[in-house]
């Protein structure tokens, strides 16, 4: 993995450890010749899960298997090599598996787990198996016909291409942009946002979709502006993050500004308010906010201005702090 100068580093989503081996892909054969070799390690997906084992010590395990005749008949996705030259197939299956929703790693020990359930539990390389295989097949799921004719398309490249049976165009796995940010005001509070349909005691800070020939910079100050009228000024990156629910990749960064009075969007946002550390801490205490989710560079970000983890405010001592 490259070494980067990020404020935010080892998001649980942004540790794959995996060569891509792009060149591979070129490859007609590629899949089944990866599919007849018992070496490889297949990843099954199904619906939104894969399945993983308790490694104990609250991390999770991705189970991969090797291949199976019938995977030759499923869509399957090149996902890489490990450094010892392993190679990763993701078989995406038609069985769904249903089991109950939980947040965070504690959710479940184990079984066919979502990517919310299971991501910040996973070591890098099987969080970016999971994450780099859910982030295909959503798009596959999606882009079944041509955008230009309407024909049916053809997965091609071992799972990273889509052509036209009609005209021959060829389609690639799209990810969009969006930007998520901390906002503070010069009593260094932190801005915090409800969404519109978000329930009750649910915060996290701002973000939103860059557009169309817009810098990340640019998308953080109209976002801000549109959701609570509020101008930033200084704006520093802080990391990124895949999000693949279902094609997103989050772009984080903390901004400051000198303006306190807030003007709400009603068809973005229920509710935005100005909290100070201590105010955050008593809300977390108290049980009268929500935090996002674990694997979310949203946590982080809010982590990143609390000075501590939101688990050391719940649990004192259960954590350290920056």
């Amino acid at each position: 993995m490259a070494v980067t100068d990020e404020t935010l580093a080892d998001l649980a989503l942004s540790r794959s450890s995996l060569d891509r081996v792009a060149l591979e892909r070129r490859r007609p054969d590629v899949l089944t010749e990866l599919l007849d070799d018992p070496r490889t390690r297949v990843a099954e997906i199904r619906g939104d899960r894969m399945r993983v084992d308790d490694a104990g010590d609250d991390a999770l395990t991705l189970l991969t298997r090797a291949p199976e005749p019938e995977d030759h008949a499923r869509l399957g996705l090149h996902l890489g090599r490990d450094g010892d030259g392993t190679a990763y197939v993701g078989v995406v299956s038609t069985e769904v598996e249903s089991e109950p929703s939980g947040d965070g790693p504690g959710a479940e020990s184990a079984g066919w787990l979502t990517l919310r359930q299971a991501g910040e539990a996973l070591a890098p390389r099987d969080a970016g198996v999971f994450t780099t295989a859910l982030a295909l097949a959503n798009w596959h799921s999606t882009h079944r016909f041509c955008p230009r004719c309407g024909a049916p398309t053809e997965p091609r490249q071992a799972g990273w291409v889509r052509r036209c049976a009609r005209e021959g165009s060829e389609h690639y796995p799209r990810t969009d942009p969006a930007v998520i940010m901390s906002v503070v005001d010069p009593d260094d509070r932190l801005l915090l946002g409800r969404g519109a349909h978000w329930p009750e005691g649910r915060f996290s800070v701002l973000a939103g979709f860059v557009e169309p020939g817009e810098a990340f910079e640019s998308a953080v100050a109209r976002e801000v502006a549109e959701e609570v009228g509020v101008t930033v000024e200084a704006v520093r990156y802080l990391g990124n993050q895949p999000w693949p629910f279902p094609s997103s990749v989050m772009i984080g960064f903390e901004a400051t500004t000198r303006e306190t009075e807030l003007t709400i969007d009603p068809v973005e946002m229920a509710e935005a308010r100005w909290v100070s550390r201590e105010e955050y801490r008593d809300l977390l205490r108290g049980g009268t906010i929500r935090t996002p989710s674990g694997i979310s560079i949203a946590k982080r970000i809010i982590e990143h201005w609390l000075g501590q983890t939101v688990e050391s405010v719940v649990a004192p001592g259960a954590d350290t702090a920056f």
